[in-house]
């Protein structure tokens, strides 16, 4: 990608002046990083101390502090050259935005359109024009509908200074519109929809939660947990690891109370009334794929704790960026201790995982390396990292539609407004039958009234936050260790009651935490089993590559062991 201030182009390897600052291009940056590392090498032997006669102390000082200077350098240059040699995948999409001249198998949310949902085509070509250019005014240049914005696709574009570039990363291609697969995927969102308001505790008695699993395991392509070869109540709508099946529905770490300091910050939060779902009305829909915003809606005013599908869309409409796991960690730090004891937050955490130097070291205790501020901070420190390379996979790569607007495909076909490539799968469920019963129309009900956001839905943010934020927390604290004193809430939310079963592990919780956290937004309506799971990975890979980095950074060594989400155990 070429980066100007002016309508003349550069060179791949020339760099070019923006605003007073030089720009430079991958190639150049390692071109002058090997360049400069030559340099430093001969400078590095020109400081050496000297070994003929004694060096004063200032003498001495000066050459320890170039010595330092050097080593630091060293250790960035290495970590670039680390990531430089990293090979470079392909970026494949579904094809989608090929075969359907229309482009109906992708994202345009924002754009245009005409009454059929189909973008209009001239505003899609100004959307490719600026994402294959990067310049700032074809950006400026693309038409939007009623007003809504386009959500960051720049972000894409920005370099990482540490970890893989984004454009490094590999997130292989969604599910083509008319594949088995995205037929699945949409009807486990209908299906979410219709159970919003069931308790987690009532999966086991409920009709809508039987028929949703029974429905869900006759589809050719769903690729979700079972047992016995079939979606159970005790296996729907939950993630694709091991850890997420064993125990209640939810995570720990969404329901314990959050040591924070001195305070104790116990997990309510204020959600919507039952009932209330949006975009099932046809105008509606279009209206919103156009762009249109609406006014916000009334939220239930007692704060409760996450019982149901409802309350943790909601938990996830609005939640800050790396909350969950910075909560999550905090947990974690005093797992074990008794509010209310003195000194209580600073004692009884959970025992970090083994490779952490300072379990071996008796003299010292870690604080700024290997102790609560820097995992504090770590655990913070991945998430915009992850939304860098996840926003280059949404707008660069992949581009695909949002399930609200797959909802608009299934609703013309059965309405016969237009035919469109949705698989037979879906067609045949009974899932739309009932969607129909309880909306009055085959469009998919959208827990958000504004739908979506403005960005396309694979890869998922959230999700891919997720899994950067969880594999750091997984590679700092034993995964072994067991929760003490689990809990679930109550009937009407308003409280914690204890829970009984069987061990629930730390490590599972926290796959189960990046779970809830991603199909949270798939209990909303906005995104798909494969957002979570596929981003849920590439998180992971941008955690795995920032610890890599800093591995050689601190002078204590040590070490990081982990179970991956696909089950298999890494080193760095």
């Amino acid at each position: 990608m070429k980066s100007s201030s002016s309508n003349k182009s550069t060179g791949p390897d020339e760099a070019s002046s923006t605003s007073g600052r030089t720009t430079v291009t991958r190639r150049s940056f390692v071109k002058r990083i090997l360049a400069a590392g030559a340099a430093a090498n001969a400078v590095g032997l020109a400081l050496a101390p000297s070994k003929a006669g004694a060096a004063t102390d200032d003498k001495a000082a000066a050459d320890n502090a170039s010595q330092r200077r050097m080593q630091a350098y060293r250790i960035r240059q290495q970590a670039a050259l680390l990531e430089f040699n990293q090979p470079l995948p392909t970026h494949p999409n579904n094809g989608d935005e090929v075969l359907y001249p229309n482009k109906i198998g992708n994202y345009s949310k924002g754009l245009p359109h005409n009454e059929l949902g189909e973008v209009d085509l001239d505003a899609y070509g100004a959307l490719l024009t600026a994402l294959a250019s990067g310049r700032r005014e074809d950006f400026e240049a693309i038409p939007l509908g009623l007003g809504a914005r386009l959500a960051n696709p720049q972000s894409g574009l920005a370099f990482e200074l540490e970890g893989p570039d984004s454009h490094a990363l590999f997130q292989p291609p969604a599910p083509a519109l008319a594949s088995a697969e995205a037929a699945s995927e949409l009807a486990e969102l209908y299906w979410m929809a219709l159970a919003r308001d069931v308790h987690f505790a009532d999966y086991g008695a409920s009709l809508i939660i039987a028929a949703a699993a029974a429905d869900l395991s006759r589809f050719s392509d769903f690729r979700a947990p079972r047992i016995g070869g079939r979606v159970t109540p005790e296996t729907v709508f939950r993630g694709n690891t091991l850890g997420d099946l064993p125990g209640p529905y939810l995570s720990q770490f969404l329901w314990l109370d959050i040591p924070q300091g001195t305070m104790l910050v116990p997990q309510k939060l204020y959600t919507s009334f039952p009932g209330l779902d949006y975009m099932t009305d046809y105008n509606e829909w279009l209206a919103i794929q156009n762009g249109a915003m609406p006014l916000p809606y009334q939220m239930d005013p007692t704060p409760r704790y996450i019982r149901n599908l409802r309350d943790l869309g909601e938990w996830a409409h609005f939640d800050a960026l790396y909350q969950a796991y910075h909560q999550a960690c905090l947990i974690l730090m005093g797992l074990f201790a008794v509010p209310g004891q003195r000194d209580w937050f600073h004692g009884g955490g959970a025992p970090v995982a083994a490779g952490n130097p300072y379990r071996s070291l008796s003299t010292t205790a870690p604080f700024g390396t290997f102790g609560g501020p820097h995992v504090l901070s770590l655990v913070t420190e991945v998430a915009t990292r992850a939304l860098k390379a996840v926003w280059y996979q949404k707008w660069y790569v992949h581009r695909r539609l949002r399930p609200e607007a797959m909802g608009g495909l299934v609703h013309q076909t059965i309405t016969g407004m237009a035919q469109r490539p949705i698989h037979s799968d879906l067609l045949n469920s009974g899932v739309l039958g009932a969607v129909y019963s309880s909306h009055g129309s085959y469009l998919l009900p959208v827990a958000m009234p504004e739908g979506s956001p403005t960005h396309p839905s694979y890869g998922a943010g959230h999700a891919t936050v997720a899994g950067a934020c969880v594999t750091i927390l997984k590679a700092w604290f034993d995964e072994t260790t067991v929760i003490p004193h689990p809990v679930v809430p109550n009937a009407d939310g308003t409280a914690l009651l204890p829970w009984v079963g069987p061990p629930l592990t730390v490590g599972n919780e926290l796959n189960k935490l990046a779970a809830n956290v991603a199909q949270g937004r798939n209990a909303l309506g906005i995104h798909d089993r494969s957002d979570y799971w596929e981003s849920l990975k590439l998180g992971e890979a941008v955690a795995i590559g920032i610890l890599e980095d800093q591995k050689n950074t601190y002078n204590e060594g040590g070490a990081w062991t982990f179970t991956r989400f696909d089950g298999t155990v890494v080193t760095i």
